[in-house]
């Protein structure tokens, strides 16, 4: 499938996949408004087989299929465990 993915401007490291090239009409509003302006990144064509860096191709496409759209959110930041005293 291709999919056409964009960039959040209000969180880092946010991106919307779509199937569509700009339409956003399967995102609900509630959605559109916490993630911001999204600005298109690039187009790749993602199979079940595709290696990605930080997402399963399967969910990407699953998510697409399912809902019309998939959010990659930002990886979790771990703190380092603390010393005790």
């Amino acid at each position: 499938m291709q999919c056409f993915i964009y960039k959040s401007n209000k969180k880092e490291e946010l991106y919307v996949y779509l199937s569509k090239q700009d339409d956003f009409s399967d995102i609900p509003e509630a959605i559109l408004q916490s993630i911001g302006q999204l600005a298109y990144v690039m187009t790749l064509e993602i199979t079940p087989e595709r290696k990605l860096a930080r997402e399963k191709a399967t969910d990407i496409l699953n998510g697409i299929e399912e809902h019309g759209f998939f959010i990659q959110m930002p990886p979790t930041l771990h703190q380092a465990p603390q010393k005790l005293q």
